[in-house]
């Protein structure tokens, strides 16, 4: 028996042996095999495919007729585009866009940026804390336990969502960039993360096996998260506690006399909002009922502090919302599954940038209610919603947003999607209450419906 014959029916064997408990039978093999028909076609694909970028031969050429319309009817003016380098700090970045945007405005200054080093170095710090005692509260629960499980595959990560914004600041309060300004591990924030990571599992195993009481664990863990604080300083610089600052112009000259500040005083008197209190988070879920509350289990950034809570909605109502914050030039906190059909170098998401079922002769034929139920999609970014186009009968055309991957990026740093786009793709925005009607104001009233912190929907935007 030659080699080529033996290796057929150890093969064939194989996937006979398979097929009994579900697997690829050689009948089933058989049949998956001869849908494909090596025609010219299929391997002049074969050969562009294999050597290249699927979204170079997917990008669609008449779509990029005419160039990238960036006429917006109603648009916020901002200053400066951000960056937050290799890092998953977009929620950071979005939230503090949208302060220093009223800031600015507010004052009169000509330039300003607030430390996201600062506020990220207490966000690593109170996560930590979240974890070891979220591992306290469960330590009696078996390590198998679901809960017990999620918390040791999420001890800590830089991404995060609007209410670490909001609770960060109401606790550490803000600083200027300048003030604290970032460093390499502040921009590149994976490798002392993971670091932190890995310690605080180990720290989660001696919690669990530790029979103490509630203040010997208390203790116990004050001790651990002083391990994490000194990681910290190291790799960022410790916070501040006082410092002197006074708003300059645009060529750095100081516009009034310095002024000594904490960070809490200094949001108190520049910023002097109420980012839960004032503000409302919207959420377009179509596989969960609208016009209802939810609330996300342990999805929060601050142990004392609060936990995702919106309002779902249908679409239509959240652009009236976002089209009366626009039109009063206020920007919003807005967040989206962005890698889905971006195309980065113009700055446009388009639904027609790509087309990937021509090029692979199938269909992607999946709703967002889909989507979101077979974890294909859900909320992965955050940006800045600022413009947005209407026509003269009243329709939105288009949207922009003001992004944080520097000024070269997209569209001078900003994304423009169109509206179709934003129907399928757009999931959570927070918007003044001013701009909330008062039927939306009443559905916040409900007792909100909990979901546990694995729901597919809730991963953090990064």
């Amino acid at each position: 028996m030659n080699r080529k014959t033996m290796f057929s029916l150890l093969v064939a064997t194989s996937l006979g042996a398979y097929a009994q408990q579900g697997g690829i039978s050689p009948q089933m093999l058989d049949k998956i095999t001869s849908t494909y028909k090596s025609t010219t076609t299929d391997r002049a694909l074969m050969n562009a495919i294999a050597a290249n970028d699927v979204r170079t031969l997917a990008l669609n050429q008449e779509n990029l007729r005419g160039g990238l319309d960036t006429h917006f009817s109603h648009r916020v003016n901002s200053k400066g585009i951000t960056n937050q380098e290799q890092s998953g700090r977009c929620w950071l970045f979005t939230g503090f866009n949208v302060l220093r945007a009223k800031a600015m405005a507010r004052h009169g200054w000509s330039q300003c940026e607030f430390s996201q080093g600062y506020s990220f170095f207490w966000d690593q710090l109170e996560k930590s804390n979240l974890f070891l005692q979220g591992i306290i509260d469960t330590r009696e629960r078996p390590i198998t336990d679901q809960m017990v499980e999620w918390l040791l595959k999420h001890p800590l990560s830089d991404g995060g969502t609007y209410t670490g914004v909001a609770d960060l600041v109401a606790k550490y309060g803000i600083v200027p960039a300048e003030v604290m300004p970032e460093t390499y591990n502040t921009n590149n924030t994976s490798r002392v993360t993971s670091l932190i990571k890995e310690k605080l599992r180990e720290f989660a195993l001696q919690l669990r096996e530790t029979k103490g009481s509630t203040k010997e664990l208390e203790a116990l863990k004050t001790d651990m998260l002083g391990t994490v604080y000194r990681m910290l300083v190291l790799s960022m610089g410790e916070p501040v506690k006082e410092f002197t600052w006074a708003p300059k112009d645009a060529n750095g000259k100081a516009l009034s006399e310095p002024k000594s500040y904490t960070p809490q005083s200094f949001y108190k008197q520049w910023i002097g909002e109420d980012l839960n209190a004032d503000y409302v988070m919207l959420m377009n879920d179509p596989s969960r009922d609208y016009w209802k509350v939810y609330e996300i289990d342990f999805d929060r950034h601050v142990y004392d502090g609060h936990n995702w809570l919106y309002v779902n909605l249908p679409i239509d109502e959240i652009k009236q919302m976002a089209f009366a914050s626009i039109k009063d030039s206020t920007m919003m906190y807005f967040s989206c599954d962005v890698a889905k059909q971006l195309n980065s170098t113009r700055g446009l998401l388009d639904m027609d940038n790509y087309d990937y079922a021509s090029l692979f002769g199938t269909t992607f034929g999946m709703d967002k209610k889909q989507r979101i139920q077979t974890f294909d999609s859900g909320s992965s970014h955050a940006m800045t919603l600022m413009a947005v186009d209407v026509d003269e009968q009243g329709n939105f055309k288009k949207w922009m947003v003001e992004n944080s991957w520097g000024a070269t990026n997209g569209y001078r740093g900003h994304l423009i999607m169109t509206d179709e786009w934003f129907n399928e793709y757009m999931f959570r925005l927070v918007v003044n209450k001013k701009y909330v009607p008062a039927k939306v104001m009443d559905v916040l009233k409900q007792k909100p419906i909990r979901l546990p912190a694995w729901d597919p929907m809730f991963a953090e935007e990064e």
